[in-house]
């Protein structure tokens, strides 16, 4: 536990007594449903929750609901139907397990097991094209789920889909089918170290072995007769938004393109200490310190992505929000700068870090970059699109600047751009 989250607990309990989940994550609903959840399931338990401490408890009894149904309609023999509300129930498992930070924890244990059991019903259900994987790697080992097209494929495109910290292979099981799957592109969803069944058993994040078990997934993918090699792409949003671009600008990368979304790009104080205290201490969970000086120390400091970027000479797509509360989109623009590779950048108006008020178009637009990207589509050396997506559904091009700057730049984003180094 960190010192903010000790003393400061009761203002995270405040903000979801009186204004829900939409107190902590603006619109994040629109966010959730991309991942899965039923707007109807997510009422239902944000009708329960008054406190932090209450979210395992409503999210495992919602998640039991559905479950229920989905035997029900299982036993009839309605497939779709059954496997639609296990994979309901499978993200809200997965949510209630999530708020329990102790890996020992048998209660953790259980709800896991619950979330496998409706995973490994959907699947068979759905003609096995959602499959567990299970890859070793630097003496432990990685959890995945491999999501094909209905229709067999060889010499496919493969994205890579990397989960924010808070999140677990199976948030993506919904977009893995609509985005990509259906459009016949071959997905893997991961949990990387730290994250999930990943860090359950055993397997902490460091500051650069997050981006050594996306090429062990890249891999994999590689040795699929279903997948070209040459083009394996990676979607990631919030940390693995940031885990992706270090990944990327690995030269030997198996990565072809990447889409980062969210990514936390600038400083780390910000999210470690101004943010919710609940992200700093599932950082400190996910990479297996107590000792919080000790991680500011030898973690923290030595996170900011700073001139790492410059290595980076694939296609990459940047996605924010104008107040993203974790990385002031100054931050952003400024590591977007720093990127010599072909390169595009998009400012969301008025959104906050879920991108919520545009998930949909968010996973949608994704998930066709990154297609086109492997395809050869963005190749072109020099090139540098930047677009300032409005509420109105106007977009301004050739800048991703807010409007309301009115030409001018913050100093802090002068002083980015004359100093050469993140702050």
């Amino acid at each position: 536990m960190t010192t903010r989250s000790t003393g400061q607990s009761w203002s995270l309990d405040i903000a979801l007594a009186q204004g829900g989940f939409d107190a902590l994550h603006p619109e994040g609903k629109g966010t959730l449903e991309q991942l899965g959840h039923d707007h109807t399931d997510f009422d239902k338990v944000f009708a329960l929750v008054k406190s932090g401490a209450m979210q395992p408890k409503a999210w495992g009894a919602i998640a039991a609901q559905a479950q229920r149904r989905a035997e029900h309609h299982e036993s009839l023999g309605f497939a779709r139907t059954a496997s639609d509300l296990y994979l309901r129930a499978a993200v809200m498992y997965g949510r209630a397990q999530y708020s329990i930070f102790d890996p020992v924890d048998a209660r953790k244990a259980n709800l896991r097991e619950r979330c496998d059991h409706c995973v490994a019903r959907l699947g068979e259900l759905r003609g096995n094209t959602v499959r567990r994987v299970e890859l070793d790697f630097e003496g432990r080992t990685i959890y995945a789920l491999l999501h094909l097209p209905d229709r067999p494929v060889t010499g496919a495109p493969a994205v890579i889909l990397g989960p924010g910290m808070d999140m677990i292979k199976e948030d993506y099981i919904y977009a893995a089918e609509r985005y990509y799957t259906a459009r016949g592109v071959v997905a893997l969803s991961i949990e990387g170290p730290g994250q999930g069944e990943t860090r359950v058993n055993g397997c902490t994040v460091t500051l650069d072995n997050y981006e050594r078990a996306i090429e062990t997934y890249a891999g994999y993918l590689a040795g699929l007769p279903e997948v070209d090699e040459h083009r394996i792409g990676m979607f990631g949003i919030s940390m693995s938004g940031y885990w992706s671009l270090r990944a990327l600008a690995n030269p030997d990368t198996r990565l072809r393109a990447v889409a980062s979304y969210e990514a936390v790009s600038g400083d780390f104080e910000t999210i470690f200490e101004r943010a919710q205290p609940s992200f700093k201490n599932n950082y400190l969970f996910m990479a297996g310190y107590t000792d919080e000086e000790a991680f500011d120390r030898e973690l923290k400091q030595q996170m900011p992505l700073g001139d790492l970027v410059r290595n980076i000479e694939r296609p990459v797509l940047l996605g924010t929000g104008e107040f993203d509360e974790l990385t002031p989109v100054e931050n952003a623009i400024a590591t977007f700068e720093k990127i010599t590779a072909p390169k595009e950048m998009r400012v969301y108006e008025n959104e906050f870090h879920p991108l919520g008020g545009v998930a949909a178009e968010v996973f949608a637009y994704s998930a066709e970059w990154v297609r086109r990207a492997l395809d050869g589509a963005f190749d072109t050396p020099g090139r540098d699109e930047r677009f300032f997506v409005h509420r109105d559904g106007e977009t301004t091009e050739g800048s991703a600047d807010p409007r309301w700057w009115l030409g001018a730049a913050p100093a802090n984003l002068e002083r980015l751009r004359n100093s050469g180094a993140q702050s």
